[in-house]
C-alpha cells in the first residue's frame, strides 16, 4: 500500500490481450466457478472459497442482489511495534483492527488480509521469533523480537479460518491470546468456529536487501535511499530496469534471481503452514505495479509478468502449494492515461481474482478525480472483461455512509458490488466515522460480516465454505 493516487508509471502501457471495457453497468456473462481450470490440484477448501466468490460475482453480473464481504487489512508489524500507529496512542497487539471493527459495530469483518514481508527495522536480514515446524528448515536466527509479528499474524489468520479461541489441535497459539510490546495480553475471540476467510499481501523488501523493512520495499533511485525514513542506511542498490531484468533472469541463474528465490522461500514457508491444514489464502503479491513507488513497479510489462510467473511457478509447481487464490491488484488508474494496467495482466492461467487499490476521494464527495462522484465504479467496470471475481483490495473508506445533517447517506455498493471490500488498517477509524462503519456493517442485505456462534453479528455460515 502507498498513500498516493492516480500517478503515471514509467513503463509502457500498450494494449495487449484482454482490454477491459468501461461500459455502463449491465448484465455480463457468468464466469466459471472451477478453480481447477487454473490449478487441477487446487485443494478442496480453495475450490470452495473460489466458488463462493464466483457465486457473488455471477449474482452481480446477473443483477441478482449480490452481497459483498466486508474486509479489513491488518498491518501487524505496525500494530505490534509502532507507537505512532493507529488510534491508541501506543503500540498494541496483532489483530487490534480486527477487534476494532467489533468494538465499533458489534460485528467482525468477514475477510482479513495480513501483511507479511516488510519487517520492522530488522537490520540483519530475515529472522524468526519462535522456531516452528514450517520455518525451522530455513536456518534463520531465532528469538528475533522484530519478527514476532509474523508468528502472531499467522496465528490470527489461522484463527479466523478455524475460529478463536479454539482447542489445541497441534497448531500454534490456539487460545488466540496476543501480547503487546508492553507485555499486556489481549484475547481475540470470534466464536470458536469458522469465522471468515483470509488473505495475505507480501510487501517484500528488494531481493538482496539486508535491511528487512518497509523502507526497502520502496523504489530506490540514484542519490537517495528509499522511503525517506530517518535512521536507516543509504540504499546500496538502485532498483532500476537494468537491475530488475537481472532479478527475473532465471535462465542465467543470476545472483539477483537467487536472492529473489531466497525471499520467496520465506513466503512459501509461512504459506506451507496454511496448506498443511487446507486453509485457503487469497495471495496478493506485487500489487500497484502500474505505479513507480515499489521496486517491482513502473517496470516494463514483460519483465513484471516474468516476476509474477517466477513467483507463481515457484509456489505452486515447485513448492506444491495448492491452497492459493491469486489476486492481481493494480493501483487506481487514470482512464485512457499512461498508467492503465492492462498490459501488466499476468494471464488467466495465473490469476484468479482481479482487483484494484483505490485511495481516491470517497463516494459522492467529488475531489476532482476521474471516478467522482461514483467512487470505485470506474474500476469495477474496467475489470469486468477479465471474467474473474472483482475485489476492492485496498481502500481507505467503508462503502456506505450514514446520513448527517449536512450530507445524505451514500452507498457505493449499489453500483459496485465488489466480492470483497477491504479497508486498509488504521484507516478504518482515521478516515471513517463510527456512524459510517456501523452503516456498512449493519447493511445486512448487501454485506457479509464475520464471526461464528452468538454475539458476533455474523450473517453467513462460514463453515459452509469449508470443503471438508
Amino acid at each position: 500500500m502507498l498513500r498516493r493516487t492516480l500517478l503515471a508509471t514509467s513503463g509502457a502501457a500498450a494494449f495487449v490481450a484482454v482490454v477491459p471495457s468501461a461500459t455502463a453497468n449491465a448484465a455480463a456473462p457468468p464466469i466459471s466457478p472451477e478453480l481447477t481450470t487454473r490449478d487441477p490440484q487446487a485443494s478442496l477448501n480453495a475450490r470452495a472459497v473460489y466458488a463462493h466468490l464466483v457465486a457473488s460475482e455471477n449474482a452481480a453480473r446477473a443483477g441478482n442482489a449480490p452481497r459483498t464481504i466486508i474486509g479489513q487489512h491488518i498491518e501487524a508489524q505496525n500494530e505490534l511495534y509502532n507507537p505512532q500507529y493507529g488510534d491508541t496512542g501506543g503500540a498494541t497487539f496483532v489483530g487490534y483492527y480486527y477487534n476494532k471493527a467489533r468494538a465499533v459495530t458489534g460485528k467482525l469483518p468477514g475477510f482479513v488480509e495480513i501483511d507479511l514481508g516488510p519487517g520492522y527495522g530488522s537490520g540483519n536480514g530475515w529472522g524468526i521469533h519462535t522456531p516452528r515446524s514450517y520455518n525451522q528448515h530455513l536456518d534463520l536466527p531465532s528469538g528475533q523480537r522484530q519478527w514476532r509479528y509474523v508468528d502472531d499474524a499467522v496465528d490470527l489468520a489461522f484463527g479466523i479460518w478455524k475460529g478463536l479461541p479454539r482447542p489445541a489441535d497441534g497448531t500454534y497459539n490456539p487460545s488466540g491470546t496476543m501480547t503487546g510490546v508492553d507485555g499486556r495480553a489481549f484475547q481475540i475471540a470470534n466464536g470458536g468456529a469458522a469465522a471468515g476467510m483470509v488473505g495475505l499481501s507480501f510487501h517484500q523488501p528488494y531481493p538482496g536487501s539486508s535491511l528487512k523493512d518497509f523502507s526497502q520495499v520502496l523504489t530506490q533511485v540514484a542519490g537517495r535511499r528509499p522511503g525517506d525514513v530517518a535512521g536507516y542506511p543509504p540504499a546500496t542498490i538502485t532498483t532500476d530496469q537494468a537491475w530488475f531484468d537481472l532479478v527475473v533472469d532465471w535462465a542465467a541463474d543470476t545472483p539477483q534471481y537467487r536472492a529473489l528465490l531466497a525471499d520467496l522461500e520465506i513466503l512459501a514457508a509461512n504459506l506451507s503452514y496454511f496448506a498443511a491444514y487446507d486453509i485457503p489464502v487469497l495471495l496478493r503479491p506485487y500489487h500497484e505495479m502500474n505505479g513507480a513507488w515499489f521496486w517491482w513497479g513502473g517496470k516494463t510489462p514483460a519483465s513484471y509478468k516474468k516476476l509474477w510467473a517466477i513467483t507463481y511457478d515457484y509456489l505452486v509447481k515447485t513448492r506444491g502449494l495448492h491452497n492459493l487464490i491469486f489476486v492481481w491488484s493494480p493501483n487506481a488508474w487514470t482512464p485512457n492515461g499512461s498508467n492503465v494496467p492492462w498490459s501488466y495482466y499476468p494471464g488467466a492461467d495465473r490469476v484468479d481474482v482481479v482487483a484494484v487499490d483505490d485511495y481516491n476521494a470517497r463516494y459522492g464527495s467529488g475531489g476532482g478525480t476521474p471516478e467522482s462522484p461514483d467512487y470505485t465504479n470506474i474500476y469495477y467496470r474496467g475489470l469486468v472483461d477479465y471474467a474473474k471475481p472483482r475485489m476492492l483490495a485496498e481502500t481507505g473508506y467503508v462503502p456506505i455512509t450514514a446520513r448527517t445533517d449536512t450530507a445524505p447517506a451514500t452507498n457505493a455498493l449499489d453500483a459496485s458490488p465488489w466480492v470483497i471490500w477491504n479497508v486498509w488498517g488504521d484507516r478504518l477509524t482515521s478516515r471513517n466515522s463510527n456512524a459510517d462503519v456501523k452503516a456498512t456493517y449493519y447493511a445486512g442485505g448487501q454485506v457479509w460480516t464475520g464471526g461464528s456462534g452468538t454475539g458476533y453479528g455474523q450473517n453467513f455460515d462460514w463453515g459452509s465454505i469449508h470443503g471438508h
